[in-house]
């Protein structure tokens, strides 16, 4: 079956045009992923990374409250089956799944969900999923040692938990990522439990090739009736997109990322432009600046970079049109988009104007990390470098693994990077990460601080009336756009191919390589067996 696939979130929902597929799901045979993003996993602890890598695999190993419905173009119940709301909008009453076992064969339970939230809220390990969980009553305060347990979770019996909230937030854009996996209490204290992941997932883990690819196979007691199809799952790390693109043409893979050069090639030939799927995905590409660097601490460098930079010429020349120009942080997906806005124009002028008035006429030098990335690292990099220097901006570049790259922004030691960051489905909590209250380890990477942003993010989270918190969220993104705490590069289309044997994949706007590996299924054309 060849196929070619567009999605388009807009608004609240996700449109797909694709032909529908009556063939019945055939049982048995291997799914062949690719895991695209570098040279290896970070860690098969999926509480420990925010790489996009590392959930490729974690989510046929894991499951978390929710789950991402690329259909209904939105999070929807997965460990729990419904949850209550009470006390104004802020009391969720979970009812919990009673069916779902951990792959050690013992049923789940509410200790295993407050267990595991109050593991990613511990301030010592600066766990990326606190960013989610730190809107539970009481997160915070575990995450600073204030307290042992978070108090806004309390367990009604083995299958219902309480979770009160600090502000009117539907939980379900919070709790559905890998980042809040729930883990088995008893077994993820022991440390041969990093060496052998056990989750709830739809695949049990059975090995880990460092550098090279992580094998699961099928989980004969999970909770949905007839899934998963498959016998086998095996996630092969190929960060090289020449590696891919020969793997996938000799038919040793079933899905390959590709880069821009590639999806200008698969367009183009006959044979493999039935192949592509496409989304446009929530995702924003952009240049983070550390303002304790000096220059960068001034509002007017920051946008000198943005007027310096021919953003558009990079997207059609280098990225190939496959990207869309980014305004601010939220990408055209999100629900807060406002179409009103502009870009930043190319002008020069302008931006040696700003370097002046800031006190540096001729200009400075900075250094920039960078991964090898062709969508957003190095070969962008190197285009950017001569029109900064045009107006005096002079740019070292340091080059590091994707791995290095996703701690060193987390760190916070660097003077510049380049980086793509999840910007949605969820406006609200996109735009948290610039929130002061919001560590650097979990996602003000650029350690933003504006007293008036925080005041219209708060306000928000107060708002009872979806018009309100989306004007109030429109501020508060056009606010980011002035302040300018990064080059606004593009919001990412991401193109995969996939083999005409491998069916059920989903167009997901949060990221592309995520799929819900229990809908996928190869039919008998699949050379691996």
């Amino acid at each position: 079956m060849m196929f070619r696939m567009i999605a388009i979130v807009a608004g609240l929902g996700l449109a797909l045009a694709a032909p529908a597929e009556a063939q019945t799901p055939r049982k048995g045979g291997t799914i062949r992923m690719t895991a695209p993003y570098g040279s290896s996993f970070t860690s098969l602890d999926i509480h420990t990374t925010q790489r996009a890598q590392d959930e490729i695999y974690a989510k046929a190993l894991h499951r978390s409250l929710y789950i991402w419905d690329s259909a209904e173009g939105k999070p929807v119940p997965e460990l729990a089956k419904e949850a209550v709301v009470s006390g104004g909008g802020l009391v969720y009453t979970f009812k919990l799944r009673d069916d779902a076992y951990f792959h050690n064969g013992r049923k789940m339970t509410a200790d295993d969900v407050i267990w595991s939230y109050n593991r990613i809220m511990d301030g010592s390990k600066a766990y990326p999923g606190a960013r989610y969980v730190r809107i539970i009553e009481g997160a915070a305060a575990v995450e600073k040692g204030q307290a042992k347990e978070i108090s806004g979770l309390k367990k009604i019996d083995d299958f219902t938990v309480e979770m009160k909230l600090t502000e009117k937030v539907d939980p379900a854009f919070y709790l559905f990522t890998a980042l809040t996996s729930i883990y088995p209490a008893d077994e993820a204290v022991k440390d041969s439990f990093i060496q052998h992941p056990i989750g709830l997932g739809p695949f049990k883990f059975v090995e880990h090739v460092p550098g090279s690819r992580i094998v699961m196979e099928r989980w004969d007691r999970f909770y949905k009736p007839g899934k998963p199809y498959a016998d086998k799952v095996i996630v092969s790390v190929m960060g090289e997109a020449a590696a891919r693109d020969v793997a996938f043409r000799n038919k040793e893979i079933d899905t390959s990322v590709l880069g821009p050069a590639q999806y200008v090639a698969y367009q183009a030939d006959p044979n493999l432009k039935g192949t592509i799927a496409e989304v446009a995905e929530v995702f924003t590409r952009y240049m983070g600046i550390n303002p304790a660097f000096k220059p960068f601490a001034d509002k007017r460098v920051r946008q000198a970079i943005n007027y310096a930079i021919d953003t558009d010429l990079i997207i059609n020349k280098l990225v190939k049109g496959k990207a869309y120009r980014a305004t601010s942080w939220l990408p055209l997906t999100s629900t807060a988009y406002d179409k009103a806005m502009k870009p930043y124009p190319y002008d020069p002028a302008k931006a040696r104007q700003l370097l002046a008035e800031a006190g540096y006429p001729s200009g400075f030098e900075f250094e920039w990390t960078t991964s090898q990335n062709e969508s957003w690292g190095l070969p962008i990099v190197a285009a950017v470098i001569p029109m900064l220097d045009k107006v005096g901006i002079k740019a070292k570049v340091k080059q590091v693994e994707a791995a290095v790259l996703s701690e060193v922004v987390r760190s916070g030691d660097y003077q510049a990077f380049i980086y793509s960051q999840q910007t949605g489905p969820d406006p609200q909590a996109a735009l948290k990460c610039f929130h002061s209250s919001t560590p650097q380890s979990a996602c003000n990477y650029m350690n933003f601080k504006n007293a008036e942003f925080d005041k219209i993010i708060d306000e928000a989270g107060q708002a009872d009336d979806t018009a309100k918190r989306t004007q109030l969220l429109q501020k508060a993104n056009a606010l980011l756009y002035d302040e300018a705490p990064v080059w606004f590069f593009n919001y990412n289309k991401a193109v995969m191919a996939v083999q005409p044997w491998l069916h059920g994949v989903q167009l997901n706007a949060t990221e592309l390589t995520h799929q819900n590996v229990e809908d996928l299924w190869v039919d008998e054309t699949s050379p691996a067996k």
